[in-house]
């Protein structure tokens, strides 16, 4: 995973604000349907939301990171393949189609992590990206 530093507050808060949005939107939350296009529901709203903080974040800055802007469009990039594979099905899932969208959704979480490590790490706030327990996250 890439390597970013904030230059600025407003570069830091908008790598916090990113890091907070990618806590917990990755999996189906309670309202899901058992469909893999609600499964997929989720990952599209996170996704807008980091397109709406990528947006936000060019119109703010005249000189954009570099690297905070990858970690953005990183998002959409690894979530394309299954969001286009799952985003239209409807059918109830069987044991086959459930293991592929856990794999799916499994692979993106892991991209997740690693965005959000790389972020802990350049924001300095590696000690908040830790389970309660003491063990690391990534």
């Amino acid at each position: 995973m890439g390597k970013w530093s904030p230059a600025d507050d407003e570069e830091l808060a908008t790598g916090w604000r990113l890091w907070l949005e990618l806590s917990d939107r990755v999996w189906p939350d309670p309202s899901w349907d058992g469909t893999p296009a609600d499964a997929i529901r989720q990952v599209r709203s996170l996704l807008a939301v980091c397109e709406e903080i990528r947006l936000s974040y060019l119109d703010e800055n005249p000189r954009p990171s570099v690297a905070l802007l990858q970690l953005l469009q990183s998002m959409s990039f690894v979530a394309s393949f299954a969001v286009d594979l799952w985003h239209d099905d409807t059918h109830p899932l069987d044991v086959e189609r459930a293991e592929l969208l856990h794999g799916d959704l499994a692979s993106f979480a892991d991209h997740v992590a690693g965005v959000r490590a790389a972020l802990a790490r350049g924001g300095g706030w590696v000690e908040l990206d830790r389970r309660p327990w003491g063990l690391p996250v990534d």
